[in-house]
């Protein structure tokens, strides 16, 4: 998964037409830790249809507050420089969660596009 670094590469990376889902973390976040070890799968399984990139929330937490991250891991789903859906809780997220997240992104995305 990509790091984004600073402001403006996020903003950059979120103004694909393709969705992309910006995964919020830390370093010191057990919640973060336990989904590790299956995310690159997830990535992978979704690479044809979104694209995932990082944002450790302690390294830009102005980009956080303004999007109201609070919780973490916290996913926002992007296209074309626009919020489309948010999976954000102060709760631990399973594989399971996150899978649905990512469908629900693809098919708001696909439904955005018929329109």
């Amino acid at each position: 998964m990509k790091e984004i670094a600073n402001q403006a590469e996020f903003e950059r990376a979120i103004q694909s037409n393709k969705p992309v889902v910006v995964k919020f973390y830390t370093t010191w976040c057990p919640d973060c830790h336990r989904i590790d070890p299956f995310m690159p799968e997830v990535e992978a399984a979704y690479q044809e249809k979104l694209d995932m990139v990082a944002v450790n929330r302690d390294h830009l937490p102005e980009l956080a507050e303004q999007l109201d991250v609070l919780g973490i891991p916290s996913f926002i789903a992007f296209q074309q420089g626009k919020e489309l859906i948010r999976f954000v809780s102060k709760l631990g997220k399973s594989r399971e969660e996150i899978e649905h997240f990512l469908d629900r992104t693809v098919q708001i995305s696909e439904a955005l596009s018929e329109a």
